[in-house]
């Protein structure tokens, strides 16, 4: 079986490509990915074909859906702060992007078309969960990006008869994640002796789910899902900023005065939360990793990799760091 991954020189992307080789011999991988600032890259495994292209490109992406069984999207700009200060990116990724590959897929009748979405297509909520049948309310550029290819997905099953799954997920946590996004950022700052920049108060409330979960999630969809419809990935533990801040502080040995308070963002979300019954009920899906033993074991792995995320850290000189603060 031939799947096409686009986006897996991403956190999640990668994690997912790594995990799938390792455990169905059957499946033979082509990743496209454009390699942006936040692409980080191993192609060693043989039965992993590397394309370094852009999902916009209609020659190319027609040319590797040829070839392909099933599709999974996660091709995304995916920082909020980054959509705040120029949309453009967001809107040409995660919109045009996505209509060129569905375009391909119809083309030639490629499905499943599993295509990777987020929490925060739904906008905020005070209290209680969204379902899958919410209506979406997005607020940030990026999460209004997401929303916009989630639907021309959904018109392109409804349309043509493509066979498209949606995930939505919560925040992401793990090893290898880009430093921008807040776990990493804050570890990274921690260890480096320099403090932690906490939006507001940090009230901001957030779902928490393990890469590994998420990736587990997303290949449930795949293989178990149905066309058409749209699966919650949750991890069920939800914590404010200001919460979280506190246990990266305790597992870096710092103090509170490590925390640095700064301006909130622009049209900040409140709180997110999925219930994520219906996956659960339909795929079989079940978080496996404990949110403290997870936690604990991905500040673990920054503090004995920083061959891996110095060099990272070097590519956010400019003004959105210390500052970012983002999804996953």
């Amino acid at each position: 079986m031939n799947l096409l991954v686009t986006g897996a020189a991403s956190f999640i992307g990668s994690a997912y490509v790594r995990t799938l080789l390792s455990e169905d011999p059957a499946v033979h991988v082509t990743v496209l990915n454009r390699l942006t600032y936040a692409s980080t890259l191993d192609t060693d495994h043989p039965r992993l074909r590397f394309v370094h292209g852009d999902v916009c490109d209609p020659v190319l992406v027609d040319r590797l859906m040829a070839g392909a069984d099933q599709v999974v999207r996660f091709a995304a700009e995916s920082h909020v702060d980054r959509s705040i200060s120029g949309a453009e990116p967001f809107v040409r990724t995660n919109v045009f992007g996505t209509q060129t590959l569905l375009d391909a897929a119809v083309s030639h009748g490629v499905g499943p078309f599993v295509h990777v979405s987020t929490d925060e297509v739904y906008g905020s909520i005070p209290e209680g969960a969204w379902t899958e049948d919410c209506p979406l309310s997005p607020n940030s550029p990026y999460a209004a990006s997401k929303a916009a290819s989630d639907l021309l997905a959904l018109a392109q099953h409804r349309t043509h008869g493509l066979d498209v799954r949606i995930t939505r997920c919560s925040h992401n946590y793990g090893p290898r994640q880009f430093p921008e996004k807040l776990i990493p950022l804050f570890v990274t700052h921690l260890l480096d002796g320099e403090q932690a920049p906490l939006y507001g108060e940090g009230t901001h409330v957030r779902e928490w789910v393990h890469v590994e979960d998420h990736c587990a999630g997303v290949d449930l969809v795949r293989t178990r899902g149905r066309a058409g419809e749209v699966y919650h990935l949750g991890g069920g533990t939800e914590l404010t900023n200001r919460e979280l801040t506190g246990l990266l502080l305790d597992a870096c040995g710092a103090g509170p005065d490590r925390i640095r308070r700064v301006p909130d963002r622009k049209g900040h979300d409140l709180r997110y939360a999925l219930d994520d019954g219906k996956a659960r009920a339909e795929l079989g899906y079940r978080p496996r990793h404990a949110f403290t033993d997870g936690l604990a074991a991905t500040v673990a792995w920054y503090r004995d990799h920083r061959a891996w995320w110095e060099p990272l850290k070097h590519r956010l000189r400019d003004p959105l760091d210390g500052a970012a603060q983002a999804r996953r």
